[in-house]
């Protein structure tokens, strides 16, 4: 587990955190559509990506959920920490978005470390910065982007996240993560294809002149 800690954190922590990490962690691999964790969970311990993508949902009572945001490889959940140090249910899901592999550090050693080691402190401090900086975003998407606006930024982050041209998601899917109906993704996709920005596949959407 050292090993694959230090190729994954070598450049955030020293090597003496990164051994006492592999000490008290667990591994858990997960798959492509896993409920990592759920909304009410309570969670008993803290996740650190070693690799893959992992998508971050807010619940809607009224019409489902919402994404919040992706987290990658080296990235932990602020939401999960917050929910940890606090011992409060859940309020997001996490649910796998590639396959991939996770490190679960117990709660007290998190608050031991935080006290301990500096680049402990600064990981996150880091941590919930990003992920603040990612749920403004989020906000300022719904508030003051148009739903075309709203889908373009959709298929390039998740383009990024899968490494790959072609998405895999159906209408529907993408309808719920963005809290529309199929419908309207289905006509703006159209609108996108005869711009020349997209081409429409039986079961995907392959990305061509989107930055």
């Amino acid at each position: 587990m050292i090993d694959t800690l230090k190729e994954t954190y070598g450049y955030v922590f020293e090597e003496k955190l990164i051994e006492e990490i592999a000490q008290v962690a667990t591994i858990r691999n997960f798959i492509e559509g896993d409920v990592l964790i759920d909304f009410g969970d309570y969670i008993k311990k803290m996740p650190l990506l070693i690799n893959g993508a992992i998508k971050i949902l807010r619940e809607d009572f009224e019409e489902g959920e919402l994404l919040l945001y992706f987290i990658e490889k080296g990235d932990t959940c602020a939401m999960t920490m917050a929910c940890c140090m606090g011992e409060t249910k859940s309020e997001i899901r996490a649910v796998a978005e590639t396959n991939g592999q996770l490190v679960m550090l117990p709660i007290n050693k998190m608050e031991d470390w935080l006290g301990k080691y500096k680049t402990w402190r600064n990981y996150v401090f880091n941590s919930y910065n990003n992920r603040l900086k990612e749920m403004l975003n989020a906000i300022d998407s719904l508030a003051f982007m148009n739903m075309d606006e709203r889908l373009l930024n959709y298929l390039s982050d998740k383009s990024l996240i899968n490494k790959t041209k072609h998405i895999q998601n159906t209408h529907q899917e993408i309808a719920y993560n963005l809290h529309t109906s199929r419908v309207v993704i289905s006509r703006l996709l159209k609108v996108l294809e005869n711009e020349g920005k997209i081409r429409l596949h039986r079961a995907s959407i392959e990305l061509l002149n989107i930055k």
